[in-house]
């Protein structure tokens, strides 16, 4: 039996060229698909983030203004600004829409509780429709301190 593998000389000199073939014809195929995936912008997302003017705030009736930019600093144009409750207080939710510069303006009534110094109100922003960004990341909230 011995005697019958060493005298076949199909399978040591086939594998290891079917192998390299397989091997080549795998690594050029690979390479044009990444390259192709490399070259599409479309599955590229943005992150947004909202800068609050003023962030530093005191309880009361006021207007907060919104500015929302991408990742590279450039304003946002149709996101939605929402602001809501966090330790400090807000009826409801509050939304505004942004401009052609990116801004927005928001008006809160905010209320400290009893016994509380300082609070925050959390903001966050809704990407606009058919763009490709995001707001996966915490904004910067608004803190609102007793006077």
């Amino acid at each position: 039996m011995l005697d019958t593998f060493r005298s076949d000389t199909r399978a040591i000199e086939g594998l290891p060229v079917r192998l390299v073939v397989a091997l080549v014809v795998g690594v050029a195929s690979m390479s044009v698909m990444l390259n192709m995936l490399s070259g599409v912008q479309g599955l590229a997302t943005s992150e947004l983030d909202v800068k609050p003017t003023p962030d530093v705030v005191g309880p009361g009736a006021q207007d907060l203004d919104f500015t929302v930019v991408d990742h590279e600093g450039n304003p946002v144009e149709g996101a939605t600004v929402i602001v809501k409750s966090g330790t400090a207080e807000i009826d409801g939710v509050e939304t505004a829409k942004t401009g052609g510069g990116g801004a927005a303006t928001v008006h809160v009534d905010a209320e400290l509780g009893a016994n509380r110094e300082d609070g925050t109100l959390v903001v966050d922003v809704k990407p606009p429709a058919g763009g490709s960004f995001v707001d996966r990341r915490e904004n910067t909230n608004v803190l609102v301190v007793q006077d």
